[in-house]
């Protein structure tokens, strides 16, 4: 009498589906795919709204502090009228390792130079979605410096007034610096931005750095 072996059933775990060939039927595979597009898609216009923001912010501090448009800088204070864009911000410093060194700091031409190059440089790559890793490591720079003019982890100013620190470690600085080396690291330039175009210069295809 002949045997007749069981079917042979194939070992592992396998999606069920309507196909014999074990592959997806193709209206999920297309949902699956729509659905990845537009969580990309989502992704990708989040970050460049936090770019273009963000490049506000350091834009908008350079054309006030240069032309006095009369919000953190009075219309007869700006740049171009004589004033000094670090002065008032380096003489206050009244706390921190670095308290002298600050002061000494305040109104230099150099100083001031730095400072305003910075803020334009940082802005304007933020807006165009231009070399963000440079713009990154530039605008973390100058926020380590701003955070320890503010020093937060003071409780007292070197005149004994409290200090009014909100946090002993985390500020305001120090949020702009992740949020720009995120920027950089998700190449947020290339949407809303002229990062796809900027990556396909000879000179920044042989130096990624400026990517």
């Amino acid at each position: 009498m002949a045997v007749h072996e069981p079917p042979h059933r194939s070992q592992g775990f396998h999606l069920p589906s309507s196909r014999s060939n074990g592959t997806a039927p193709a209206s999920v595979s297309e949902s699956a795919v729509s659905a990845h597009s537009d969580t990309h898609a989502a992704r990708a216009y989040a970050f460049a709204s936090l770019r273009l923001l963000t490049g506000f912010v350091f834009l908008w501090a350079f054309l006030d502090k240069t032309f006095g448009l009369g919000y953190a800088t009075p219309s007869d204070k700006g740049w171009i009228d004589g004033g000094s864009p670090t002065k008032g911000f380096l003489s206050s410093v009244a706390a921190g390792p670095m308290e002298s060194t600050f002061h000494t700091w305040a109104g230099a031409t150099s100083v001031d130079w730095l400072f305003m190059l910075g803020l334009l440089g940082i802005g304007v790559a933020l807006i165009a979605g231009v070399a963000l890793r440079f713009a990154a490591v530039a605008g973390t720079l100058m926020m380590a410096f701003m955070w320890l003019a503010e020093w937060p982890p003071a409780q007292h100013l070197s005149d004994g007034s409290p200090s009014m620190s909100s946090n002993p470690f985390v500020d305001y600085h120090l949020i702009y610096a992740v949020a720009l080396i995120v920027l950089a690291a998700v190449a947020a330039g290339d949407t809303l931005g002229l990062g796809r175009l900027w990556a396909k210069l000879p000179l920044v295809r042989r130096s990624h750095w400026l990517r």
